[in-house]
């Protein structure tokens, strides 16, 4: 029969200290989550709190917060520190512009986030889509403030100017891995300095249209 052998003998065992009260994380289940997470349903939504299996879902939509994902829940790329499901996409949802506008609405929320998959099947990487629901979410709360995550278009500027076309938005952003100790993993899959020259291009272009400057 097997013997345990203690490997540290005569002291005494010492009890597990709790986690700190930062660290932990409620089940979701309020009144508040699952009343957005039937919206969702309903209307046949995605959230990137629930593709990519964020443990805050339950703190934030308490809150009656969550970040939009449009254009699908299947990315077309497969980075290795996202828990997106990849793959081969479906066909775009021309309407879903106009639920995600709905939901926001009904929520009354004062600000929205919207981000996408990343859709390299596109010839404008679904840009389109950004500004259609930009637009269609102007026109039912138009005191919403609005911040939009883009992909990076693989570079295609003219993909960049048709969002900036359906905004004023008040914030535009895309994802940047500032962190030295995973920068270099990430270079492959994820080109920082492309990303950066993208959102300058935005920032020039929202310019133009908030001052009529060039």
């Amino acid at each position: 029969m097997a013997r345990v052998i203690s490997l540290t003998p005569g002291q005494p065992h010492q009890p597990r200290q709790p986690k700190p009260e930062w660290l932990k994380v409620r089940a979701p289940g309020s009144p508040s989550y699952l009343r957005l997470k039937a919206l969702m349903r309903d209307l046949g939504l995605h959230t990137v709190c629930e593709e990519a299996q964020c443990p805050n879902i339950g703190e934030c939509w308490n809150h009656g917060t969550a970040t939009f994902m449009i254009l699908g829940d299947v990315c077309t790329r497969a980075c290795s520190y996202c828990a997106v499901s990849h793959g081969r996409p479906d066909a775009v949802d021309v309407a879903e512009p106009a639920r995600v506008a709905e939901a926001i609405k009904t929520l009354d929320l004062s600000y929205v986030v919207i981000t996408s998959v990343d859709r390299d099947d596109l010839d404008d990487g679904g840009a389109s889509m950004f500004a259609a629901t930009i637009r269609e979410t102007r026109r039912r709360l138009p005191e919403c403030r609005i911040e939009v995550l883009i992909p990076d278009f693989q570079g295609n500027e003219a993909a960049l100017r048709d969002v900036a076309a359906g905004m004023l938005c008040d914030q535009v952003a895309s994802a940047v891995v500032p962190d030295p100790s995973v920068r270099q993993r990430l270079l492959e899959e994820l080109d920082i300095e492309k990303r950066l020259g993208m959102l300058a291009t935005a920032l020039d272009d929202l310019y133009t249209q908030l001052t009529g400057d060039r």
